[in-house]
């Protein structure tokens, strides 16, 4: 009997272990990023203006500056009164190396007395109204239209994501263009895209300037191509001739995930010359997908996304995008580029790199030649009496002194000095930091009071830490040598600011808490990039049908088993 028993447990054994393996190598994928602590840092501090809402918190570092974007703004007395609101706002980090947290704004009045105090009210462009849009101007027709309607309708422009550096110190953005109905006899419509349009950032003594370059760049029939991220790179390795060229890579949210199209930088504002990135063909097309478009086929990145960042990090040496999703979970989700999972057959973009050697900051076309790893979970942000979070960005300009590709510093610098300063001090200093990139700043609007009229929002800030990556055979992500060449772009500059010169057309928390240590967790390959042929690359396949075979199998074993025992 003693036999029988030992011999029915070795049985079991065997078939744990065979039916389990495809499992273990399905959910344990090697993943360098793990996180060691998350510090809370609180909101954000605005001493020169009087209680501020806001949402929004994009961000960019130009001309040694460091640039906030906002969305809806608005200033409020000590009872609630309504002091000024306008759709968007920008401010500097006012000393970035002492208090990530405070900042420096720009256009604040003197708005009478506090009732208790005494003292002075101050508010953002108090001499305005929701009409004129703020930081952001509208156009006359916009402006007309606001002014009809007084606040009843309206035509908003949010910045929506960070702007993207085309040298040192500038920069250009896609905010979307949004009609806005505080009554909407159906609650989908509340809010409407109209479009895109293009802005130009710069950062001057008296604060930051904005300059929308034209109307609308790209219809709201169209995919809101650089609403979610844009990245400047090399053009493509087929035709480049000159490495001071140029393409753009705009990332743009739909209903089934992410979508990609490439234009020249010099043509930002033509978008009859933008092509679009066909997962099925692999290739840039010049038709642009459906908006609508749900076959996860035809998607760059199925999934789905609310907010985000892409940028390069020179700690893993790969690109990453940090987001959040459509779930009300307040979470942050991350995903690297990763260089051993090529797409094709591509000799220049073979594992581990171009040509196997890595990728640099400009090599954005490996955007299109690897595979987005997939997703994990990175921090899980504590939401206020509000409600939920949203507007999770990542800031890659704090913590990191090569923020800048090295190909955007002037010609003639010296190779050594191709790096910005350090700004964080006062979180980590650069001694004590670990390495460029090894820490990440992130922010996201907490909802202090909800509401769809009468809500107030702040922006709070979190510090990630990652740990060190962990050892993996495979070696994913070798050095890389970036180029020193400086790009030549179609823009010039005037008294107003830079100008594009080019022809106009009409969120469970699964991350590790304060101080805590752990690797982040898989949610296994459903989220992997769908840019191979069908949609779905053989590895998913594979691994799918490992895991119902395995299932099967487990079945079958048992019921013969018990039938012969």
């Amino acid at each position: 009997m003693a036999t029988r028993q030992a011999a029915r447990s070795l049985y079991r054994l065997i078939v744990l272990l065979v039916v389990c393996a495809p499992w273990i190598g399905y959910t344990c994928a090697w993943t360098p990023i793990a996180v060691k602590n998350i510090t809370q840092l609180g909101p954000q501090i605005t001493p020169d203006v009087t209680r501020v809402s806001r949402d929004g918190g994009y961000s960019v570092l130009l001309n040694g500056r460091i640039i906030w974007l906002y969305d809806d703004t608005e200033c409020l007395d000590r009872e609630g009164k309504q002091l000024s609101f306008v759709s968007n706002t920008a401010a500097y980090a006012k000393e970035p190396n002492k208090n990530v947290s405070i900042l420096l704004d720009f256009g604040a009045e003197a708005v009478g007395k506090d009732q208790k105090t005494g003292k002075e009210n101050y508010a953002i462009l108090a001499d305005t109204t929701v009409a004129t849009g703020g930081w952001v101007t509208f156009s006359p027709d916009e402006l007309d239209f606001n002014l009809q309607r007084q606040g009843i309708e309206r035509v908003a422009i949010w910045p929506g994501t960070s702007p993207t550096p085309y040298s040192t110190t500038q920069a250009f953005i896609f905010a979307p263009l949004v009609y806005v109905d505080s009554k909407p006899q159906d609650p989908a419509k509340e809010y409407q895209a109209r479009g895109m349009t293009l802005i130009s950032v710069s950062a001057s003594s008296k604060g930051p300037i904005a300059n929308r370059q034209g109307d609308l760049v790209i219809s709201g029939l169209e995919v809101a191509y650089g609403g979610f991220s844009s990245l400047l790179g090399y053009t493509t390795t087929a035709n480049a001739q000159d490495l001071d060229d140029r393409d753009v890579y705009l990332l743009g949210m739909t209903e089934g995930g992410l979508q990609l199209a490439r234009a020249s930088v010099g043509k930002l504002t033509d978008f009859s010359t933008y092509s679009f990135w066909d997962p099925r063909q692999l290739q840039f097309v010049q038709k642009p997908p459906n908006l609508n478009e749900k076959d996860y086929q035809k998607i760059y990145l199925p999934g789905t996304f609310s907010s985000g960042s892409v940028f390069y990090s020179p700690y893993f040496n790969t690109f990453i995008m940090v987001y959040f999703n459509k779930l009300v979970d307040s979470t942050f989700r991350i995903r690297f580029l990763d260089l051993n999972d090529p797409v094709g057959k591509d000799p220049i973009w073979p594992r581990r790199g171009k040509r196997g050697h890595g990728i640099a900051p400009e090599d954005v076309e490996a955007l299109v030649k690897y595979a987005w790893s997939p997703e994990q979970e990175l921090y899980r942000s504590p939401p206020a009496k509000g409600g939920f979070n949203y507007a999770g960005i990542a800031h890659p300009e704090y913590f990191n002194r090569q923020y800048f590709a090295p190909s955007l510093y002037p010609k003639g610098t010296e190779r050594d000095e191709r790096r910005n300063q350090w700004y964080g001090t006062g979180s980590v200093s650069e001694k004590d930091a670990g390495g460029d990139g090894k820490h990440l700043l992130l922010s996201w609007t907490s909802q202090l009071r909800g509401g769809l009229n009468s809500g107030i929002y702040q922006i709070q800030l979190a510090k990630v830490e990652f740990d060190n990556i962990p050892g993996n055979p495979e070696e994913h992500f070798p050095s890389a040598s970036a180029s020193s060449s400086t790009p030549t772009l179609s823009l010039a500059s005037s008294a107003q600011g830079p100008t594009i010169t080019a022809p106009r057309p009409s969120v469970p928390n699964l991350s590790p808490s304060r101080s805590s240590s752990a690797a982040l967790t898989s949610t296994g390959s459903a989220g992997r990039n769908a840019q191979k042929p069908g949609g779905l690359d053989s590895q998913l396949l594979l691994e799918r049908w490992s895991a119902w075979t395995g299932l099967l199998l487990l079945l079958v074993i048992w019921i013969f088993g018990y039938a012969v025992w």
